[in-house]
């Protein structure tokens, strides 16, 4: 199996800019000549899946909405990205919101899905692990500083009874790591999909659990405060867009799956339709903004502040954005 690549990919979309033109040409002024170009971040993992799919459905240029995608192994890279400034928009759980918040001031535009169910941890198939106090000992890939990193070593092993140093944390991207565990370089992995299901279908690795228990895990769309300030309209109409492709992922799951289907073949994976099914499946994608978010927030902060992540509980009054949703719906 060939890893696809983690380095960074652009692609500037300019559609309607014809459009545009001959709309001038009549002396008119279209809403498309307004919108500001956003840099896109994804994660090249199923999380990323709904953004990539958001990018390929026409649904942006169908508003006049230019952007550069920037692909990259995992969310907590798009948000120090963000932080550093270099990217307008990304998708990432909780754990990494809430640190970019405290770096960079980073904010929620709207909850895209929750994927507490795709993160996992998947042990040899050939060392017969079922628990997880029984990697006690062993070498353990992790992808440090991500969400699943940060629930997995913050929360779900210190439950086990794994102190740190128990275990031998192994850094590592998550499209690395079936290499890793077919090559026995590795004991377990804490991954997300479609890689479980790729190590489970071909009977290399055994899963011995899915985060859901833990941690639902919603996974956030954020925005820099910078552009939500400086091109309002723009985010208005993206979410918009983001409302058109929801549609998608309900009424036209084999549609969306196909697009999904070629992303990951084009890498090099050797995947079936079925085994994407599968990993599809735990994903549940709802784009919205809803209510009731900051009690599960906070407790995140709180493990955070404890771990020394962050160095103070955010105000949600000014990390959350609801209301740039409402008006996209209304």
């Amino acid at each position: 199996m060939n890893a696809p690549s983690t380095g960074l990919t652009r692609r500037h979309s300019l559609a309607a800019a014809g459009a545009a033109t001959l709309a001038f040409g009549f002396g008119l002024r279209p809403a498309a000549a307004q919108m500001a170009t956003i840099r896109q971040g994804y994660q090249t993992n199923i999380w990323g899946m709904p953004t990539y799919y958001l990018l390929k459905s026409g649904a942006l240029e169908k508003r006049g909405i230019k952007f550069e995608e920037f692909a990259v192994a995992s969310g907590n890279i798009t948000m120090q990205q963000m932080v550093a400034r270099q990217v307008d928009m990304g998708t990432y759980a909780a754990q990494s919101f809430i640190i970019g918040h405290n770096k960079g001031g980073l904010v929620a535009i709207a909850q895209i899905e929750h994927v507490g169910r795709t993160a996992q941890i998947v042990t040899r198939k050939d060392l017969n692990i079922s628990k997880v106090e029984e990697l006690k000992g062993r070498k353990v890939a992790n992808q440090t500083g991500s969400s699943i990193g940060n629930v997995f070593v913050d929360i779900i092993a210190p439950k086990a009874g794994l102190k740190k140093g128990d275990f031998q944390e192994v850094r590592m991207d998550v499209n690395n790591m079936v290499a890793a565990l077919a090559a026995k370089t590795v004991d377990a992995i804490v991954s997300v999909e479609p890689y479980n299901e790729i190590a489970v279908a071909e009977g290399i690795g055994t899963s011995i659990m899915d985060f859901s228990s833990v941690d639902k895990m919603p996974v956030f769309m954020a925005a820099t405060p910078d552009f939500v300030q400086k091109n309002p309209d723009t985010v208005i109409a993206y979410l918009k867009a983001w409302q058109e492709v929801a549609r998608d992922f309900k009424d036209s799951p084999g549609k969306v799956s196909d697009v999904i289907h070629s992303y990951f073949t084009s890498k090099g994976f050797n995947m079936s339709r079925d085994t994407l099914a599968k990993a599809l499946a735990r994903v549940d994608v709802n784009p919205g903004f809803p209510t009731g978010l900051e009690p599960d927030l906070h407790r995140d902060a709180e493990v955070l502040l404890r771990e020394k992540k962050i160095d103070a509980i955010p105000d949600w009054k000014k990390a959350l954005r609801p209301d740039l949703w409402a008006k996209a719906a209304a």
